[in-house]
């Protein structure tokens, strides 16, 4: 998630723990969603916002590309209705944004990019000089471009050796080298890739996520 210096939050994907992290790291406030795409790690936790309706007093609006809002409204097809008083049930507001483009998302600026997991299309973000890229196995020009004099980037790496939907470690290091962002922070790694590892194996100026980890950007 992405918090402003006056509490305003942006949470980016809602995956099964949700409910976890959120009270393990005392978040009492969402203002929006940003979904990268529609697959279950990233979307099953949306039931567990029912609470941030209630904290909040109203529907969250949800930010996603066509087909991922197509996917999670049908799924969660109860979550897109008038909301309930009380808020029994979760409620969001489906906004569509497109890749290519800057959205004000909750009064953030944010600049969105597609990016190739090869069975589907993922949305890559970009706020001041903060990137994020998570699922992506091969970056296109555009997000190269959206990215360039990131200073800090969080980007998926899932484990050493190639993997058909997702980057592995070699091909992160290329792309931080042609960046060159300040921090290369790596995430949504599998369980061949130990942290004390990574630690130790990693480039200058890269290193492995962990829960909890809270970067301060500009």
């Amino acid at each position: 998630m992405v918090q402003a210096p006056d509490g305003t939050t942006l949470l980016v994907d809602a995956g099964p723990d949700l409910r976890a992290q959120l009270l393990a790291h005392g978040i009492g406030r969402i203002d929006a969603v940003l979904l990268t795409h529609a697959h279950a790690d990233h979307v099953m936790g949306l039931d567990e916002l029912r609470i941030m309706n209630r904290i909040m007093g109203r529907a969250l609006p949800l930010y996603a590309t066509a087909p991922t809002l197509e996917d999670v409204e049908r799924r969660f097809d109860y979550a897109f209705r008038p909301a309930t008083p009380g808020f029994f049930r979760p409620a969001l507001e489906a906004h569509e944004v497109q890749p290519g483009g800057t959205v004000t998302i909750a009064g953030f600026e944010v600049r969105l990019f597609s990016q190739d997991h090869r069975v589907v299309e993922t949305l890559g973000i970009r706020i001041g000089g903060f990137g994020y890229s998570t699922d992506v196995v091969e970056m296109p020009e555009a997000g190269f471009e959206a990215l360039e004099g990131v200073r800090d980037w969080v980007v998926g790496c899932f484990q050493r050796k190639p993997h058909p939907v997702h980057a592995h470690v070699e091909k992160v290091i290329d792309w931080a080298g042609r960046l060159r962002p300040a921090r290369t922070v790596l995430t949504h790694m599998g369980p061949d890739l130990d942290w004390a590892w990574m630690r130790g194996a990693l480039p200058m100026g890269m290193e492995p996520a962990f829960d909890g980890m809270v970067l301060e950007t500009a």
